[in-house]
């Protein structure tokens, strides 16, 4: 059991990362389509996600690096789904 969960913390990373180098791929592209600029909580998300990260992987004894980065994908995942309202 020790060497599964070593893997995963080895892993975990690695998948991160792809998965948030894939968000940034497809939004990239579906911009490109549309031309049209939305705003949305991205950075904010992330932000404030990295931080619950960072608390809850301090709570939980767990690699603070590891619970940083799943805060900052699961910050970026809800911001991108909430747009900014404009003013006009």
């Amino acid at each position: 059991m020790s060497s599964i969960y070593e893997f995963a913390v080895a892993a975990l990373p690695w998948i991160a990362l792809g998965l948030l180098l894939a968000v940034f791929c497809v939004r990239s592209a579906s911009r490109k389509k549309n031309q049209k600029k939305t705003d949305d909580y991205s950075s904010e998300g992330m932000s404030i996600g990295m931080c619950f990260g960072v608390a809850i992987a301090t709570a939980l004894h767990i690699n603070v690096g590891i619970g940083m980065m799943l805060g900052m994908l699961l910050g970026l995942a809800i911001g991108l789904s909430k747009e900014k309202e404009s003013d006009k």
